[in-house]
């Protein structure tokens, strides 16, 4: 038994030598454990925080406005440079001569097109998650406002 805990400690450390080498995977896992921390303590403190019911209307409210009138004319500049630069990016591509060259600007294309889809993801995550987002604080603070008068 306390051979196979060995080799299992030795299987674990070498996984964790191999991830601590990849530096992407270094990066999403502080991304993850960041995205983990935010969420605890938010969760932590939510219901502390709300307890005596602020009204949170007149902080919201400007703020979702400015959000709602920003979005689209960003959406129109950031469409228009992404495939502007994607359009450049192709052209650069395209008249590479060098093999080095050609691989270099491959990859930086791919990465712009990548980008380009992140930033339209999560564009369409904004706008499909700000009216349930809404809904829900307006319905927590109502609940614990009910709940703080009686």
């Amino acid at each position: 038994m306390n051979e196979m805990n060995q080799v299992a400690v030795g299987k674990v450390t070498e996984m964790i030598r191999n991830i601590s080498k990849n530096k992407k995977a270094v990066l999403f896992i502080k991304i993850a454990a960041i995205a983990f921390l935010a969420l605890a303590v938010t969760l932590t403190f939510t219901d502390t925080a709300f307890a005596d019911g602020p009204n949170l209307d007149p902080a919201v409210h400007p703020v979702l406005d400015l959000i709602n009138k920003l979005v689209n004319p960003l959406m129109l500049l950031v469409g228009a440079g992404g495939v502007i630069f994607c359009i450049i990016l192709g052209v650069k591509y395209a008249t590479a001569e060098e093999p080095q060259e050609r691989e270099k600007r491959k990859q930086a294309l791919k990465t712009a097109i990548i980008g380009y889809l992140l930033i339209f993801v999560l564009v369409v995550v904004l706008k499909l998650s700000i009216g349930p987002l809404t809904n829900w604080m307006v319905g927590t603070t109502a609940t614990t406002t009910a709940a703080t008068t009686k």
